[in-house]
Parts: C-alpha cells; sequence; structure tokens
C-alpha cells in the first residue's frame, strides 16, 4: 500500500490522530461556509505555516500541490465562464485548503494510527451492523489516494509535456481513467484486507 507518511518528531507529528481527523472533519465544514475570500487566504497562509512546522520539506510539498494547482486553475476557469471571478476565487480557494489539510494529515500520521482512531470512534456502532475495521481502512484508504490522484496527474503532465502537449486541460481524461482504476484496485484490496480481519477475529 502506498504512504506517504513523512516521519518527525514536530508538534503535528506527535498530535493525536483523532484530533487532527476532528480538525480535518470540522475545518472542511467550516471552509465550505465561510464566504470571505481573505479570511481564506489567512488560512491558507496558515496551513502553509503547519506545512512548515512539521517540516515537510518543500520538493514533497510541491510535488503533492503541482497537478491541484492545474486542476483547481482549470476549475476557477469554467467558474469565471459560467458565474463570476468572486465564486472562482472561493472554490479555488477552498479546494485547495481542503487538499492541503488532507495532504498534511497523512504526511505526519501513520496508516496504524488513522484506522485506530476510526475504529475506535465507530466501536458504539457495532450492535447496529457497522463493521469499524472496514470503516477504519475506508477512510485511511480515502485520506491516501488524494495525494496518489495527485502524483498521477503530475506523471500525466509530465508525460505529456514531453510529448509536446501544452493544453492544461488535457490530463483530465486520462487522470480520471487512472483514477477509476486505483479505485477498482483500492476496492479489491479493501475487500481483502477486511475479509482477513474478519477471520481472524473469528479464531
Amino acid at each position: 500500500m502506498i504512504s506517504f507518511y513523512c516521519p518527525g518528531v514536530s508538534p503535528l507529528h506527535r498530535m493525536n490522530a483523532g484530533v487532527k481527523l476532528m480538525i480535518l472533519c470540522l475545518g472542511g465544514v467550516g471552509v465550505m461556509i465561510l464566504p470571505s475570500p481573505t479570511i481564506l487566504c489567512l488560512l491558507l497562509v496558515i496551513i502553509l505555516g503547519c506545512y512548515a512546522l512539521a517540516q515537510i520539506p518543500m520538493g514533497t510539498l510541491w510535488r503533492l500541490s503541482r497537478s491541484v494547482v492545474i486542476l483547481v486553475g482549470i476549475i476557477m476557469g469554467f467558474q469565471m465562464l459560467f458565474s463570476s471571478w468572486q465564486v472562482a476565487v472561493l472554490v479555488g480557494l477552498r479546494i485547495m485548503i481542503l487538499i492541503l489539510v488532507a495532504n498534511l494529515v497523512t504526511l505526519t500520521t501513520t496508516m496504524d494510527k488513522l484506522i485506530d482512531i476510526v475504529q475506535w470512534v465507530m466501536q458504539p456502532l457495532k450492535p447496529f451492523g457497522v463493521q469499524p475495521h472496514r470503516i477504519g481502512i475506508a477512510v485511511s484508504l480515502t485520506l491516501r489516494f488524494i495525494p496518489v490522484v495527485v502524483e498521477q496527474g503530475a506523471k500525466i503532465r509530465q508525460a505529456q509535456a514531453a510529448r509536446g502537449v501544452r493544453a492544461p486541460w488535457t490530463f483530465l481524461v486520462p487522470l480520471i481513467i487512472r483514477s477509476l482504476k486505483m479505485a477498482d484496485g483500492i476496492g479489491e484490496a479493501l475487500e481483502v484486507r477486511t475479509s482477513g480481519l474478519e477471520e481472524n477475529s473469528r479464531k
């Protein structure tokens, strides 16, 4: 399984995984309802400061963000065509913030910790048929899937640039196809892993 965990001893690395997931969830909701571009820009600066605090190498940050910047630019372009530049700025800032925060969580938290905390939160729902281990693995895979898609987008752009393809929107179709294939593979891996966990729990 691909892991983007970046080892370190920063306060963000030592922070409880549950707290980080709570911040991610609440922050995601907050970002979507904030109407001020100024506040969103301030949040973006704070998040970049958190990357510096976690001592994430700039090369890693750029590698995970460059394709996102292109994608956000395309989305903002469509928003300006069909809505207004103000809406385009809001949408672009929201997407960047959400992706950067999700990446920061995966870079500073091991997958085992993510799975453990989600399973712990879901334990009270077990009598209702909820399977905590399945949800834990699904959540961790979802968070890991974001930087993987970003990296795939970067590879597609590099391959197209080598062939002389410069239009920024041309990478969307192959990126979608690769993402769907990866989703199928992740679904199969999830089924195999959860089946193994269920067999071990019955023994």
